[in-house]
Parts: C-alpha cells; structure tokens; sequence
C-alpha cells in the first residue's frame, strides 16, 4: 500500500464534509467565505512562519514515508494545507453551533474560564522557559488571551465549539503523531516539550490547536460587518 498519501488524506477527509455543508441554504457559510479566508490567510501565516522556525530547529520534524515529497522551504506541501483544512473544519463546527445550539452552555461562564487560562498558561510559560515548544505555546495562549480579556470579546460558543472539536482533534491529531499506523507523521523533540502525552499527542498540541482556530474565529468576527448570529 502506497502510504505518501496519508497526510493529504487527513487533510482532505477532515475538510470534506463541512466543506459540502457550507452550502446549505438555510445557514450557507460560503457566503462568508471572503471574510474567513482573510481571517485565515493572517492566522495561517503566522502558524506557517513559526512551524518552519521549529522545522528547522528540530522542534518536531516529518516522516516522509506518509508524504509527497513536495515542500516549500522546509516545510511539506500537506503541512502547509493543514493550517487551512483544520482551522475551516473547526470554524464550521462554531458557526454551525451558533445555530444548533439556541444558548451556549458556557455564555456565563467564559469570562471564568479565560482568567483561568490566563493564570494556568503564564504559569506553564514561566516553569518551562528552557523547554521550546511548551514556552511559546503557553506564551502565544497567553498573548492571546490576553487580548480577548483586554478586547472583552464574547469567547463562549468558541470555548464550546472547540470542545465539540475535541473528538476529531484527538482522531486527526493521534493518526499524525503515530496512533494507529507504525510511525509518526509529525515527530516531537521531548526535550522541546513536557512529554506528557493525550495517547501519542503532545499536550502541547490542544493549546497551540485553540490559538490557531480561536484567532481565526475571532478575526473572521471583527472582518465581518454584520453579526453572524441570525436566526
């Protein structure tokens, strides 16, 4: 079995079927499509920049045998995509709470939860300043947090999305760092992270997962000039 495809197969199995429901009549995504891609484009360049910082650092690194070959700088084509394909799947599933779910379980409690966060990640970030990938992870969740504290942003259908997103984070996110196949997609220095690990994911990968969907979300809502919310 030819396996240099199983990372564009994530990509393209993880993006399929809210890619086919963003055209839903009643709650058509795709006509926020220009606004998203703005967001995501910004988000992603950033994600893209730092990834190929890492890659040549040797953070975390690529096992060809599940990839095409093909790469721009250091980085393989599937990686590229991945910070595209996995923000637009997420950010599907928050816009599609905004309308499945009449009231978020989390509407009084999301202020609560980013002081915590905050707390928790500049504490992290302080004990493990030696330790590359969790420094800068728990950094930018910081920096992030931060913002939206400062901005007053409303971060409770994000919290409760990416939660419904956990399910598929740990399915996507186990397949590329070696769960279910014989080796890792993507693999991590340890001495760059805390080496605790959510089966064979660095935890790491939730928090920098939910900076890179959360400031997606949050910038596609400051593009837009209308509310999303219409029911």
């Amino acid at each position: 079995m030819d396996t240099h495809y199983l990372y564009l197969a994530i990509n393209i199995g993880s993006v399929f079927v809210p890619f086919l429901a963003s055209f839903y009549p009643k709650h058509a995504f795709y006509k926020h499509w220009k606004s998203y891609f703005i967001a995501n484009s910004i988000v992603a360049l950033f994600f893209i920049v730092w990834d190929m910082l890492f890659t040549h650092i040797g953070v975390w690194g690529f096992n060809y045998k599940y990839l095409l070959g093909i790469k721009i700088y250091n980085l393989p084509i599937e990686e590229i995509m991945f910070f595209f394909f996995i923000p637009y799947s997420s950010a599907f599933i928050w816009y599609s709470m905004l309308y499945l779910v009449k009231k978020c379980p989390l509407e009084n409690y999301h202020k609560a939860i980013t002081t915590f966060l905050l707390g928790f990640s500049f504490v992290v970030a302080i004990i493990n300043y030696e330790r590359f990938y969790t420094f800068y992870t728990s950094l930018f969740f910081f920096i992030f947090l931060a913002v939206i504290y400062w901005k007053k942003v409303n971060m409770g259908y994000i919290y409760f999305g990416y939660i419904i997103t956990l399910l598929p984070f740990l399915i996507v996110n186990g397949i590329l760092t070696g769960s279910w196949i014989d080796e890792p997609v993507v693999w991590y220095n340890n001495n760059e992270n805390l080496g605790k690990r959510i089966a064979t994911i660095p935890v790491e990968d939730a928090f920098y997962g939910f900076v890179m969907v959360a400031a997606t979300i949050v910038l596609f809502q400051s593009i837009e000039k209308k509310p999303l919310l219409a029911r």
